[in-house]
């Protein structure tokens, strides 16, 4: 006999299957005799008064066994053969897509202009140790994406958007732990995502499949009003095309626009990344001096306001976690977020960043930001893209023209004083001491000092100085959408073009990237079908 239950027990109960069972036992009056196995399949931590409690759903096997696995299984044929599709963009939404194409019958070609994930790590470790950037090999660009070594969260609202509980088992089924089946707030760990990238990849090629790593498309094959491949140099890759490059691809959205492929500006939220001791946000969250104690996990918060109609919140909240250089090319300073799957830094932070209209473009204090030599940004569906660059330039020159990121203390940032001195920090190429507040654009600044004000009073002891401000945090999602068709979700004018994911700007975050990608996929088999 099976039964499920929803239970609402003391952090230290949940905490492994013992404390549920003598839970089962005493409320539920089920005997160890008769309870042959317990599932965890829904789990959350409710914080909000001072007694913490953890709710959750369980599965009790009642004097039987489990029958079956604790995810569900896809099964993928060999495709050696059949016809052919090219998947540019190792990402989410790429692995996600050629996934899925194998389950229909579709051989995909993978070509990532990037490294594997193995070899990524290195050039990744590079960029503290000698502050520069490869420009095909960082934390953007390599097998995986721009989420492999950017924390592992695989929390979405998109769920209207297609099949998230199958992203989940599939990640499950390629060694991800079973746990994110259940979590809330699922999470994988930038420790754990490189060895389940690989596991996807060796799917892929085993059942027929091709992946090319350090290779770059340069062009793409138009016949009429119809795709046929791409270039890659000397290279050709023929097939109807799902394009996810992912958000960093700037040479890619510059091709397109070149070329009058359809693009537009799209919306975009920039700020800095705000990190804070993990022990001050567990006492915050948690409510109690000890903080988090033994048995709950780094807290996690999430704050969102608006300020003179424009949005402002926290993004990408990496509790427990560690700051990183995330530039994709030279004279760019870029941060964001990661942790790893135990999540036990000794901060935690997030992207504190501001909502910003393409119309918002006309203010004249944000394109006062100093041009990146060397880059001519022309026309409108570039706009956006162009303020991104010139704002992850102007971080680099106040970081002196490296790596080392500009950086603020909190409460100074909030008062616009200049910081003297700076707290320890997790981002190992190193801070300066500037004053934010002064050189990012008013239309950024003003919204988070009262933003960062509100957040203060609703959660006592956040704003702090003990909280430091690293800049720029510019990637939150594509700064352009590439035009496809809402039913087919081909190109609006190209068959055979299938723009995918966060890059694409269809997607934010691993999860919708990879919905998005099996979305992509499905559609071109059914244009395949059709040809």
């Amino acid at each position: 006999m099976i039964e499920e239950y929803q239970i609402r027990v003391l952090p230290e109960v949940a905490a492994n299957e013992k404390g549920i069972r003598t839970f089962l036992r005493e409320e539920k009056g089920l005997s160890d005799a008769e309870v042959a196995a317990v599932r965890v399949l829904k789990r959350s931590i409710d914080a909000r008064q001072r007694t913490i409690y953890v709710n959750l759903k369980v599965r009790v096997y009642v004097n039987e066994l489990p029958q079956d696995e604790e995810f569900v299984r896809t099964e993928y044929p060999n495709v050696e053969g059949r016809p052919q599709a090219v998947v540019v963009g190792a990402g989410p939404g790429g692995l996600f897509a050629a996934l899925r194409l194998i389950e229909l019958g579709v051989r995909p070609v993978v070509v990532e202009r990037g490294k594997s994930v193995h070899e990524r790590r290195k050039d990744i470790a590079q960029i503290s140790r000698s502050q520069v950037v490869d420009p095909e090999s960082n934390y953007s660009f390599g097998e995986g994406g721009a989420g492999a070594f950017s924390d592992g969260k695989l929390y979405t609202r998109s769920k209207k958007r297609g099949n998230v509980e199958k992203i989940l088992n599939v990640f499950c089924q390629h060694g991800a732990s079973t746990n994110i089946l259940a979590d809330a707030h699922p999470h994988l760990g930038t420790d754990k995502l490189p060895g389940i990238i690989e596991a996807m990849r060796e799917t892929i090629i085993r059942q027929g499949g091709e992946v090319h790593f350090e290779t770059k498309m340069d062009g793409i094959l138009v016949e009429g009003d119809r795709v046929e491949g791409i270039r890659c140099g000397e290279q050709v890759f023929r097939g109807p095309v799902i394009l996810a490059t992912g958000h960093s691809a700037r040479d890619v959205y510059r091709y397109l626009y070149a070329q009058g492929i359809e693009i537009e500006a799209k919306d975009l939220a920039v700020g800095v990344r705000l990190e804070h001791p993990s022990q001050m946000i567990d006492q915050i969250q948690y409510h109690r001096r000890e903080g988090r104690g033994e048995y709950l996990p780094a807290a996690e918060y999430s704050f969102v306001t608006q300020v003179d109609k424009r949005g402002v919140y926290s993004f990408c909240m990496c509790p427990g976690g560690t700051v990183v250089p995330a530039a994709s090319g030279a004279n760019q300073v870029v941060v964001n977020g990661m942790s790893n799957s135990q999540r036990n830094s000794p901060w935690s932070n997030s992207g504190m960043v501001v909502e910003l209209h393409v119309d918002d473009l006309n203010d004249r204090s944000i394109m006062e930001l100093p041009p990146v030599p060397g880059i001519d940004t022309k026309g409108r569906a570039l706009a956006m893209m162009e303020f991104q660059e010139r704002l992850e330039y102007a971080a680099f020159l106040q970081g002196g023209r490296r790596q080392t990121a500009p950086a603020q203390r909190m409460a100074h940032f909030v008062n616009k004083k200049m910081s003297y001195d700076l707290p320890q920090s997790s981002y190992t190429p190193g801070l300066v001491s500037t004053p934010i507040h002064f050189w990012m654009p008013d239309f950024v600044t003003v919204r988070l000092q009262l933003a960062f004000k509100n957040f203060g009073k609703s959660c006592h002891g956040f704003l702090t100085n003990e909280a430091l401000m690293i800049g720029v945090e510019t990637r939150t999602s594509a700064p352009v959408r590439i035009l496809r068709d809402r039913e087919t979700l081909q190109h609006v004018r190209l068959q055979g073009l299938f723009p995918c994911g966060e890059g694409a700007g269809y997607a934010g975050g691993i999860v919708s990237a990879g919905v998005d990608g099996e979305r992509c996929a499905e559609m071109l088999a059914e244009y395949l079908k059709g040809r």
